[in-house]
C-alpha cells in the first residue's frame, strides 16, 4: 500500500496545471503528451523546439526527483512482456480516443470539453478494471 501524501500530491498537481497553462498561454498548444510525441514522428515529423523542450523537461524532472530521493525505486508490477503489451495498448488507445490522459484529463476538462469528460471517464474505468485484473487475475 502507498502512503497518503496530500502535500506532495498538491504540489505535483499545481506544477502540472501550471505547465499546462503556460504551454497554452504562451504557445497556444494543449499539453497532451501523445500529441507532442506524435508531432515528432513521421509522416509529420515537425520538430519545433517546444516539443523537444517539453519532453526534455519531463525526462529531466524525473531524473532530478530520483537524484533528490535516494531511497526511491521503481517496481514493475508485471513482467516486461506484459509491460510492452500495455504500452502498445495505451498507444492504440490514445489514437482511438484522439488524445491521452494529459490532453483530455488535464487540459480538456479545464476547457469544459464534453469529449474530454467522456474520454476521461473511459480512462478512469479502464484504469480501475486494469488494477482489478492485475491484482486478481494475472500474476507475473
Amino acid at each position: 500500500m502507498t502512503e497518503f501524501t496530500p502535500i506532495s500530491g498538491l504540489a505535483g498537481g499545481l506544477m502540472i496545471g501550471l505547465a499546462a497553462v503556460l504551454l497554452l498561454g504562451l504557445n497556444g498548444r494543449i499539453a497532451g503528451i501523445s500529441g507532442i510525441i506524435g508531432g515528432l514522428l513521421p509522416p509529420r515529423a515537425t520538430a519545433p523546439a517546444w516539443r523537444l523542450s517539453f519532453l526534455a523537461g519531463l525526462f529531466l524532472g524525473a531524473l532530478a526527483f530520483a537524484a533528490l530521493n535516494a531511497q526511491w525505486q521503481v517496481e514493475l508490477p508485471l513482467a516486461w512482456p506484459w509491460m510492452i503489451l500495455a504500452g502498445l495498448l495505451v498507444g492504440f488507445g490514445t489514437r482511438l480516443g484522439s488524445g491521452c490522459t494529459s490532453g483530455h484529463g488535464v487540459c480538456g476538462i479545464a476547457r469544459l470539453s464534453p469529449r474530454s469528460f467522456v474520454a476521461t471517464g473511459v480512462f478512469m474505468l479502464s484504469a480501475a478494471l486494469t488494477v482489478f485484473v492485475i491484482r486478481h487475475g494475472i500474476s507475473s
